[in-house]
């Protein structure tokens, strides 16, 4: 009975990845709304009734992708960035394996960028657990550089924290716009050597006046 009941899970598991994998296919190619649960079904190549045993509706799916395919990503983000002592080389290790697993699934990358955006209240809880998973680490890869004299100490974190996650972004949609054309991960190094010495000569930099305590200066320090 026992030997009976691992085979059954085991396909259901193994039904489930594909009904999951087969739904991000057609996410990304059409997008949400436009899809639906029958072209899911082909995809997957079960019968649209077997989707429900599985998933409660299209809602659903998208709530199991950003539950179970891309807290798996992020979780090796976090070994990743584990493996290295100091902090410039944990943002590197971060920028390299975030841009090598997007870029290793297309399909998943531009589910998460567009789906991220637009459909905040289907999977609400799932983004917040996602995103700040993500902070977390952005943040203590901050501080530790501060403390360390890597990272400027003047800078407010929250500020700093946009600054790398609004670049990381942005590289990644530009290069789903381009078709995927290009080595996404040839951008990790020039985006770390851009957060660690900005884009402004030495001279002009010290001739900056460190922000007062202006509504501007207040607004950057909220995390």
């Amino acid at each position: 009975m026992e030997w009976r009941y691992c085979i059954k899970t085991n396909n259901k598991n193994d039904k489930y990845q594909r009904i999951l994998e087969a739904a991000i296919n057609i996410f990304a190619k059409q997008g949400f709304y436009q899809s639906t649960i029958s072209q899911v079904a082909t995809e997957a190549g079960v019968a649209d009734g077997t989707i429900y045993l599985y998933f409660k509706s299209k809602d659903d799916i998208l709530i199991q992708f950003f539950s179970d395919k891309t807290k798996q990503v992020f979780e090796r983000f976090r070994e990743e960035v584990d493996k290295a002592n100091s902090a410039v080389d944990k943002l590197g290790n971060l920028i390299r394996i975030h841009l090598e697993e997007f870029q290793r699934d297309r399909n998943m990358a531009m589910v998460y960028q567009v789906e991220t955006h637009q459909n905040y209240r289907i999977a609400e809880n799932q983004i917040k657990e996602m995103s700040k998973m993500y902070l977390d680490i952005v943040s203590e890869i901050v501080e530790q550089g501060q403390a360390e004299g890597s990272v400027r100490r003047d800078l407010y974190v929250g500020l700093v924290k946009r600054f790398i996650i609004g670049s990381v972004d942005e590289v990644i949609n530009t290069w789903l716009h381009s078709g995927g054309e290009y080595d996404l991960v040839s951008m990790a190094e020039p985006l770390v050597d851009l957060f660690i010495r900005g884009v402004g000569r030495v001279e002009e930099r010290n001739n900056i006046t460190p922000a007062g305590e202006s509504s501007y200066s207040r607004a950057a320090e909220i995390n």
